[in-house]
């Protein structure tokens, strides 16, 4: 009697310990910052319930047909000194209809939420959505918000655009239109709502009101395989008030915020020594961050360009980033001597064309500045990463990434712009370039532009 009652008592015990964990799996998943279990929007909201709908009915069918199983093994187990057999019958219509109706009515009940769930989340968005053009390339994001317009110094008017950094109003429906200049993206910020593809050629949407979340900042991704460097294809996305969203804006809205100086002529050799002597008077330069990220005490200051005003939010603070939004990729081996950087030489250096800079990337405010193949630089020293989230945006990152970008981030399309370089997709040693020095002018120069 004992022997026959143990397995059903160890199948009982199993059942139990697996109910009572499924809460705890669940609940370990949605701790996860990078999860899509937070109810944080209406969208993951109704994936959330349509999830466990489907688990619960899972289980329970689960639990029905492993019972059903243990319960023949046992029942029908070969047992020593017996030859007994189950009998066989040409058929059961009552079991037959038994087993066809249950599982029917069990996918009428999964289908119905399913297909409701469907529908809300590929509607239309409504329209007052705050509209988000968002742009894939290998391997960056480039957001744009139509609804918004910046006039530049010479009177035209642009689209406000950033990189890698979405900004969103709590409480406000937004709905995103997705393209890709190259190959097939995804886009996701999973603690805010579901992946969608991001196609060449093909323009899809997504939509989702952010009126749970708190202001914070959460991580985004392309979750769809796109070449060497797509694990590397990252971004933040930072939820704000509605009044930190439009001084934002506003904030956007402006030219880079400090004013590019007049060019000046390089000086000849006769008046070389008097020029350098001068300079090193009437403008010392400013100190680039060291590998702390933090300048040399008591180091001489820059005779910087003419501020822009700034007032109210125009950044996320990166003090209230949380921890795993922070970036912490390994840097690679670069040479770079740290030399203390000048801004008003760095914007001479780039409406000079040094490194080729305003071929690619457009500073509004900056005339020189105008390439459309890169990032807007406009206001990238307020922004908290670079590379597409991969590193810390300070001067020590940004010196290396100008100064071997190839070697930061693997198959990216930026040229190696540092002297006496490798450029490991080309395999070659670059034999003009920029100095270190110039490379911590540009440094300051983007650095100041707030």
């Amino acid at each position: 009697m004992h022997h026959r009652s143990r397995p059903r008592r160890l199948a009982r015990a199993a059942l139990t310990v697996a109910l009572a964990a499924f809460p705890l799996v669940i609940a370990a998943c949605t701790q996860y910052p990078n999860s899509v279990f937070h109810s944080r929007t209406d969208t993951n909201r109704d994936v959330g319930f349509l999830f466990e709908i489907l688990i619960w009915f899972g289980s329970v069918v689960f639990v029905v047909v492993e019972a059903i199983l243990i319960y023949t093994l046992i029942r029908f187990r070969r047992r020593p000194g017996t030859t007994r057999q189950p009998e066989h019958v040409h058929g059961n219509t009552t079991l037959e209809i038994t087993w066809t109706i249950v599982p029917a009515l069990i996918l009428v009940f999964i289908a119905i939420p399913t297909v409701r769930t469907i529908f809300r989340t590929q509607s239309k968005a409504r329209s007052d959505a705050l509209q988000v053009e968002v742009i894939g390339h290998q391997w960056w994001w480039e957001f744009r918000y139509p609804q918004y317009t910046a006039r530049s110094p010479s009177g035209k008017l642009d689209t406000v655009v950033t990189a890698n950094e979405l900004y969103l109003p709590k409480a406000r429906t937004v709905n995103f239109t997705l393209k890709s200049v190259d190959v097939i993206h995804s886009f996701w910020v999973p603690a805010l709502s579901g992946k969608r593809d991001v196609i060449a050629n093909h323009t899809n949407y997504l939509w989702f009101t952010p009126d749970s979340a708190t202001s914070t900042a959460y991580n985004g991704f392309c979750v769809e395989y796109c070449g060497a460097s797509h694990a590397n294809m990252r971004f933040r996305t930072f939820v704000v008030t509605p009044d930190e969203f439009g001084s934002w804006i506003a904030h956007q809205q402006t030219p880079a915020a400090f004013a590019t100086p007049t060019p000046t002529p390089a000086p000849t050799a006769a008046n070389t020594a008097a020029a350098t002597t001068a300079a090193i008077r009437n403008a010392p330069t400013v100190p680039s961050a060291g590998p702390t990220g933090v300048g040399v005490p008591n180091a001489p200051t820059a005779q910087a360009p003419t501020p822009v005003a700034q007032a109210g939010f125009i950044a996320f603070p990166r003090e209230r980033m949380p921890a795993y939004t922070v970036p912490n990729t390994p840097t690679p081996d670069i040479a770079y001597t740290d030399p203390y950087g000048n801004p008003t030489r760095g914007a001479e250096l780039l409406m000079k064309g040094q490194g080729a800079c305003l071929g690619c990337h457009t500073i509004r405010g900056n005339p020189s500045m105008i390439g459309q193949i890169g990032p807007n630089l406009t206001h990238i020293g307020s922004r908290t990463t670079i590379a597409a989230g991969l590193f810390p945006n300070d001067a020590r990152h940004l010196a290396l990434w100008i100064k071997n970008a190839r070697k930061m981030k693997p198959g990216v399309l930026m040229p190696t712009i540092g002297l006496n370089e490798f450029d490991p997709q080309l395999g070659t040693t670059m034999k003009a370039g920029l100095t270190d020095q110039q490379i911590a002018d540009i440094v300051a120069y983007l650095q100041a532009l707030k």
